[in-house]
């Protein structure tokens, strides 16, 4: 005699099994198309940073112990006072991202293929987080107070 008590309880736990591989499946599928999107999105939001251009508008810098500059659009500045090194320069973000400048490393040659990437840990601190708009100009700072 069949027991159908025990074929339809065969038949739910084979249904609920198969229900279960597709919703895994389907999880998958869809975080790895979230973080494709995302990744996506990300490329779109990158700053690029140049230098800015002859004709930009003059920067008017303030380092944390009150010395002022001007630096004009294109151009760099290199200012010695009272043994203070004080560095700016004028950029522009040519990306789509807001640019944040947190840090910067000198180096004894310019970079070419053949040099390694700097480590974080090389690199001194802003004073503060320097931060230029996406499409417009702003500026870098730095001050070296020791010898």
């Amino acid at each position: 005699m069949t027991d159908w008590v025990t074929i339809s309880a065969l038949a739910t736990a084979s249904g609920t099994l198969v229900l279960a591989l597709a919703t895994f499946a389907s999880v998958r599928s869809a975080n790895r198309a979230a973080r494709v999107a995302e990744q996506a999105f990300l490329i779109g939001q990158r700053p690029l940073v140049m230098p800015s251009r002859l004709d930009d508008p003059p920067e008017k810098l303030m380092w944390g112990d009150e010395h002022w500059a001007h630096v004009e659009g294109g151009r760099a500045s290199v200012e010695l006072v009272d043994g203070n090194v004080y560095l700016a320069m004028s950029l522009r973000n040519v990306g789509s991202g807001t640019a944040v400048l947190q840090g910067w490393r000198a180096r004894p040659r310019l970079p070419d293929a053949t040099m390694e990437p700097s480590d974080a840990d090389t690199f001194r601190p802003q004073y503060r987080d320097l931060y230029v708009p996406a499409g417009n100009v702003g500026f870098w700072q730095a001050a070296v107070r020791e010898a």
